[in-house]
């Protein structure tokens, strides 16, 4: 009991302190997340030709494009709970998608909404999180905030009633709003032939994939899933702009990782981990523009969460490990880490570490593929790879991702001579120096923030995860379980 007081006293302490280092009431930002699934950066914004992107494209016209964003994870759940504390969700277990045991946050950890809340803020989300730890919602959330849907924003948005937003206006507010982005009408490549308002024939398909009709439609129907996604962006600020929110909100849109096509999400690709970054604040945009309206220089998802902190004046605790990328004395990332741990059934483990030029991966689970079996098999992509690998067709750089012989330890690429990341250089001499540097600073990274990916599942989570996949789990860590279920 003595300690519950203790910690209570200081998280009382703390609330304060964090108040009294606010901006003014009236200088104070709204804080808004436009916070996407499953989405790349396939965005007018970005230079692509073939999007319908207006609204987003309008943001970033007003605001500020970061070019290197990228994700700690490739996955929602692992992201997601990364970026609501602020910290790499390997340092604190949150790595393995999804947690099967959801513990409580280690109490040195807070949430970002608990800390605007504590500042006098309304905060409220609609409505997706997918944390891999426990919270209660009624400490993260505003009571006051009444909450019109309860449910993830829909694709028919154009037409849907946002009046909720009124509630917002004369009061400081943190909130998020998620969209469904590469999850609207079905994720990307999950059915053949999927509709789009863009022809197959007008995509161009990178070369990590085999270029069919198949994996055409899947990339023509990202490009429909991104314009619809522009549209709610486009109904978001025109609700915010008529109840007098939009002029001293900061708006960040941001994805949780790229696409689900089969080498992006869920795996440390720049096609899985970079993703749009925009941000817009009409009341400060000098203030956000100091460093420029286009940046290319490497930031985390959790520079995000630091950064709505630092706009709003609130000062950064001490656990969090994001950086402001507004802050006049930022000293800019040199490098950006993103990992990869259990994904569902499959387990596996792969760090990488991104720069400006080069993209360091590291796996450390050379006895399974690239592509394990999981719940994506199901999909169009996928069953189009494994039926031409079946037949032969796959060529030899398409078909090593099913292969155990062909996965490696390390891989270097040269993102300004190889963006698509096909060539791996870590054997090439040339680039040892480049190689020595990203590995080095991996291995200080893991080390200082105790890399928790590093130590096996317990035996208890990985029973739970067997169970809801019903035993399809390949990987030797289920050994034990199904040496159990057999019979003697």
């Amino acid at each position: 009991m003595p300690n519950l007081f203790i910690h209570l006293a200081a998280f009382s302490l703390a609330c304060a302190s964090l108040f009294n280092n606010q901006l003014a009431a009236d200088e104070r930002p709204n804080i808004l997340w436009i916070y996407v699934d499953d989405m790349s950066d396939w965005l007018g914004c970005y230079g692509d030709s073939i999007a319908e992107t207006p609204h987003i494209d309008s943001l970033a016209s007003q605001g500020v494009v970061f070019r290197r964003a990228y994700v700690p994870a490739p996955v929602c759940s692992t992201t997601r709970s990364a970026l609501i504390t602020g910290t790499m969700q390997t340092s604190h277990g949150l790595h393995n998608h999804r947690t099967m045991i959801k513990l409580p946050l280690p109490e040195q950890l807070t949430t970002v909404p608990e800390l605007f809340r504590a500042a006098g803020y309304v905060t409220f989300n609609e409505a997706k999180d997918d944390y891999n730890f426990q919270r209660d919602r009624t400490q993260m959330y505003s009571a006051e905030f009444k909450r019109p849907t309860r449910k993830q924003v829909t694709s028919h948005l154009i037409g849907h009633d946002l009046s909720w937003l009124k509630q917002l206006k004369g009061k400081p507010f943190f909130g998020q709003i998620q969209l469904k982005g590469g999850k609207l009408g079905g994720e990307t490549g999950a059915e053949y032939p999927a509709p789009s308002r863009v022809r197959g024939d007008d995509v161009i398909v990178p070369p990590q994939y085999p270029d069919n009709s198949v994996f055409r439609n899947a990339i023509a129907r990202h490009y429909e899933q991104i314009a619809e996604t522009d549209a709610q962006v486009g109904a978001i600020i025109s609700a915010l702009r008529e109840f007098e929110l939009l002029h001293n909100t900061a708006i960040f849109f941001f994805t949780d990782h790229g696409s689900p096509l089969p080498r992006s999400k869920q795996f440390l690709y720049e096609e899985g981990t970079r993703v749009p970054l925009v941000v817009q604040w009409l009341a400060g945009t000098e203030r956000i523009r100091q460093r420029g309206q286009d940046r290319s220089d490497v930031v985390s998802g959790i520079d995000i969460t630091a950064t709505s902190l630092g706009l709003a004046g609130l000062e950064i605790p001490s656990f969090m490990e994001g950086r402001n990328f507004f802050d006049a004395d930022l000293e800019p990332r040199k490098f950006v880490i993103s990992a990869r741990d259990r994904m569902g059934n499959a387990i596996d483990r792969i760090r990488s570490v991104t720069s400006t030029q080069f993209r360091y991966i590291r796996n450390s689970m050379l006895d399974r593929p690239l592509f394990q079996p999981q719940y994506r098999d199901g999909y169009a992509t996928f069953t189009e790879l494994r039926t031409l690998l079946e037949e032969g067709r796959l060529s030899p750089m398409h078909a090593a991702a099913f292969s155990v012989k062909r996965r490696v330890g390390e891989e270097l690429y040269d993102l300004e001579k190889d963006p698509h990341q096909i060539v791996n250089l870590a054997s090439d001499p040339r680039y040892q120096k480049a190689l020595e540097e990203h590995r080095s600073f991996l291995n200080a990274w893991q080390e200082q923030t105790d890399d928790k990916g590093r130590y096996p599942e317990s035996q208890e989570s990985l029973r739970l995860v067997f169970k809801s996949s019903k035993g399809r789990c390949v990987n030797p860590e289920y050994d034990f379980l199904r040496e159990e279920a057999s019979p003697e």
